[in-house]
């Protein structure tokens, strides 16, 4: 179990998108190795938009406009966290009801006195960031709890992540300005950076990709290839794009746009014919357009260097599924299918 614990915290679930975890103040100086990391960062990702290369690295629509030091505030952090926001939003609402009643009582939260909720002057889920001189003794009340919202707003989106966002700046900015970026919406950015998804259509995908050594666009293995390749789901258009590009989503210009350009050659069958039928050397000049089960037992294999696929004509579309499925969800982050 401590195993399987130690394990787990070497990752990060950030479903929202990756965004720095703030840091407490006695922290920031202390703490170079995290500063770094970001200015590296910084580096890698300014040199990926500068070289157009794709990172999978799904950073939360907030960490650019944070970046550029753009203001943020109360509302930006359900984009962050969508339960911390919620949680501030709905403190919010309460003491502003509160202050147009005059202050007059209790402040309410949700029919609850705001302090029987036992809240204290420390980060939500971090009680060791202290928001205050000896936050962790002092509670929220009605006196306190703008205040106390205010402190989380710049926790989380301010001075706890500044020095963070202050060493990415510097990092991008030794490839380019950072300024440039200011014309993008956040979507642009994440389109940018990491790419994106799209539907295809057989005809679509015979558009955008060569066909050459054996086959043609009226190959059949080719034509099962496109039916195939159209009615992937979003999960396995990202495994399959992973495992012929190296990078799970498409270029801005989505699958026409990829260079090289997505190329697909016939892959001959490991198992040949008896040996009354062709040789090893006059196997190359077999025609095996229409498919053919010698193929049945190979796997299609990639140079994802060159967007380039190896298909062995398989016999139908069935087995053809089968065997690129079993390679995009079984051959990934190996060099076995090269």
């Amino acid at each position: 179990h401590d195993q399987a614990a130690a394990a787990a915290a070497d990752y990060v679930y950030a479903p929202h998108g990756l965004f720095p975890t703030p840091l407490a103040e006695p922290k920031r100086g202390s703490a170079p190795a995290v500063v770094e990391h970001f200015r590296l960062l910084g580096r890698a990702v300014a040199k990926a938009l500068q070289d157009s290369r794709l990172l999978d690295l799904p950073l939360n629509p907030v960490f650019f406009r944070a970046a550029l030091g753009k203001p943020l505030d109360l509302f930006d952090v359900g984009q962050v966290d969508p339960v911390l926001g919620a949680s501030l939003e709905r403190l919010a609402a309460a003491a502003a009801a509160h202050a147009a009643g005059g202050g007059a009582g209790p402040l309410l939260v949700d029919g609850c006195a705001v302090e029987d909720l036992c809240l204290s002057f420390t980060l939500p889920g971090d009680p060791s960031y202290e928001l205050c001189a000896g936050g962790s003794d002092v509670a929220v009340d009605s006196s306190n709890l703008v205040r106390y919202i205010r402190a989380v707003v710049d926790a989380s989106l301010g001075a706890g992540i500044q020095a963070q966002m202050a060493a990415f700046r510097e990092g991008f900015n030794e490839v380019f300005s950072m300024s440039a970026l200011e014309v993008f919406r956040d979507d642009e950015m994440e389109v940018l950076l990491c790419g994106a998804g799209e539907h295809w259509t057989p005809q679509q995908l015979a558009d955008s990709m060569k066909f050459d050594h054996g086959y043609t666009a009226q190959s059949a293995p080719v034509r099962h290839l496109l039916e195939i390749l159209s009615e992937l789901d979003t999960s396995d258009q990202r495994r399959f794009l992973r495992f012929v590009t190296g990078c799970p989503r498409l270029p801005p210009g989505g699958i026409a746009a990829l260079q090289p350009r997505l190329t697909v050659v016939r892959k001959h069958p490991s198992q040949l014919p008896a040996s009354d039928g062709p040789t090893p050397t006059s196997a190359a000049s077999s025609d095996w357009s229409n498919g053919t089960p010698l193929a049945d037992g190979d796997l299609p294999s990639v140079m994802t260097c060159a967007n380039y696929i190896k298909l062995p004509p398989y016999s139908c579309k069935d087995v053809m599924r089968d065997r690129i499925m079993f390679a995009i969800r079984e051959g990934q982050g190996s060099f076995d299918l090269s």
